[in-house]
């Protein structure tokens, strides 16, 4: 089958946007991605540049439409996945009036502590309501929107709007601005118990102090919000009848993209941060593993909420800032680190020799939260090697989400016979092959895994037009190479991950001290 008919899709990441022409047929008839720097603003805050995010994707949109040369009518609609917990403050016209806070921003902290100190009642009000607590750590939206109203007071006022980054695109798209019960979710302020009358709570807009009137307007969960403006469509080359649906978060995307609303099987995504996926029938918390459930994609049904922490990060940070660095030393620095790590990886034995890492570097999630927590290298020796640390670190991660996996399948009431792997991890052959045999399950690698989001919610926008199913997961979203867990390899990861486990437990006290 070949397409006819196609969705652009925008996917947008920490890192920057990734752009995809999604054909009918599930294929992507061309993609792109541009990088967006991220800005440190001082001691706990991270933000970007929302003008410099919009360039992007105006950028990104535009060479995927001329690369893939498709008539502009067969392009039918716009869709948008982005990470969550992350603000941008706009104006009536949908223009940013202060940069965006992003989810790793911890300034809030401070002000969500004093709400509860001021109602005690709050957080079991927030569990019952909403499904989750607004966090001490400052790491939600809620929590940015209370640190612009105490500390940027001139920003708090100037914001027409307060919308996540997925609407914020979807603003400029159309001129609408709009939320819907998967996106407003970060903000913490709706009312989650029935998914078909989602609404923004009295009660919970009183304890936060947060004006509604600087809330988008709800809308249902997959609705077509309007149509490209004259200069967006003249911009990137489609025609300003082109549809736009309202977004989603990146967690629900590649929920629907790894298909565990379908079938007896889980998920695992490993991008910047890194998730165990799954569905859920109803409104539910675990807060002594940090899991959660959230609006899903789906009628009537909820996307497990199960944050580990980083996910490919961690090996970022270790091939530029260490292996490929720049400084006093020397230049080691490299256009592409990423070259050559699949053969480094497959060079070193599993287990690395007994060389273990923690992926920590910015705390925990599930299913131990913990914001002191940080990584490192445990067992060094003069048998280590630069292969070794490497994989060390792809097995750091794996062991993180086997820890998380158990709690996630109890939460979901079943077991996983198998786990469908996406995000830019499930590039790695040898991830791939390592997330087997640390997990004991089979892993279904994803095609074309970067773009998983992509094909999630164009598929969305598809099922909503009518020209295809949700049903027809598989098919759309297929499954490039299957691994099946190793006996010798478990053996050894069996060992390695009972020490993972009790490392967090003998650290702990040490990177609380040091990170208080």
């Amino acid at each position: 089958m070949s397409a006819s008919q196609y969705i652009l899709s925008i996917d947008l990441g920490t890192g920057g946007p990734k752009v995809s022409l999604v054909g009918d047929d599930g294929g992507i008839a061309a993609s792109t991605g541009r990088a967006v720097e991220t800005l440190d603003v001082g001691v706990g805050g991270a933000e970007q540049d929302p003008e410099e995010v919009w360039c992007a994707i105006l950028s990104a949109a535009r060479q995927v439409v001329h690369e893939a040369g498709v008539p502009a009518e067969a392009v039918l609609a716009v869709t948008c996945a982005s990470q969550f917990f992350s603000v941008v403050p706009i104006d009536e016209k949908g223009r940013p009036v202060s940069n965006m806070i992003l989810w790793m921003d911890h300034r809030g902290g401070p002000h969500t502590v004093a709400m509860y100190e001021s109602h005690p009642d709050a957080p079991l009000r927030w569990l019952e309501i909403n499904g989750m607590l607004p966090l001490p750590t400052g790491s939600d939206s809620l929590s940015h929107m209370l640190f612009l109203q105490n500390e940027r007071p001139q920003v708090y006022g100037q914001a027409h709007k307060f919308v996540e980054p997925m609407d914020y695109v979807t603003t400029r798209l159309t001129g609408v601005c709009t939320a819907n019960p998967c996106t407003a979710f970060a903000q913490l302020l709706t009312d989650n118990r029935r998914l078909d009358a989602v609404r923004y709570h009295e009660e919970l807009l009183g304890l936060s102090g947060i004006d509604p009137a600087k809330l988008p307007e709800l809308v249902p969960v997959n609705a077509c919000i309007g149509t490209l403006t004259r200069d967006v469509a003249a911009e990137i080359g489609l025609s300003p009848a082109t549809k736009v649906f309202t977004g989603v978060n990146d967690t629900q995307a590649v929920s629907i993209g790894a298909g565990v609303h379908h079938g007896g099987h889980g998920g695992v995504n490993i991008g910047t941060t890194c998730q165990i996926l799954a569905h859920v029938g109803g409104m539910r918390s675990d807060l002594e593993h940090g899991i959660l459930s959230m609006p899903s994609p789906i009628a009537g049904r909820h996307t497990v909420m199960a944050e580990c922490g980083l996910g490919a990060k961690p090996l970022e940070h270790f091939l530029s800032q260490v292996v490929f660095s720049s400084d006093a030393l020397a230049d080691h620095s490299t256009p592409d680190p990423f070259a050559n790590v699949e053969k480094l990886v497959e060079s070193a034995p599993p287990g690395s020799g007994g060389l273990l890492y923690l992926p920590w570097l910015t705390g925990t999630h599930s299913p131990r939260t913990n914001p002191a927590m940080r990584g490192g290298f445990l067992n060094l020796s003069l048998e280590t090697t630069r292969a070794r640390m490497v994989r060390s670190v792809l097995e750091g991660v794996s062991f993180h989400l086997r820890w998380v996996l158990p709690e996630v399948e109890k939460f979901a009431e079943r077991e996983f016979a198998e786990l469908h792997f996406a995000g830019g991890g499930a590039v790695s052959d040898e991830w791939s092959q390592i997330l087997a045999d640390v997990m004991g399950r089979p892993v279904r690698q994803l095609a074309e895994a970067r773009y998983v989001n992509n094909r999630a919610t164009a598929i969305l926008a598809f099922d909503q037009l009518g020209i295809v199913s949700l049903d027809e997961i598989e098919r759309l979203c297929p499954i490039a190479r299957s691994y099946e867990p190793r006996p010798e390899s478990q053996q050894v990861y069996e060992r390695l991950f009972e020490q993972f486990v009790l490392a967090f437990e003998q650290t702990r006290p040490i990177f609380e001290a040091l990170n208080a």
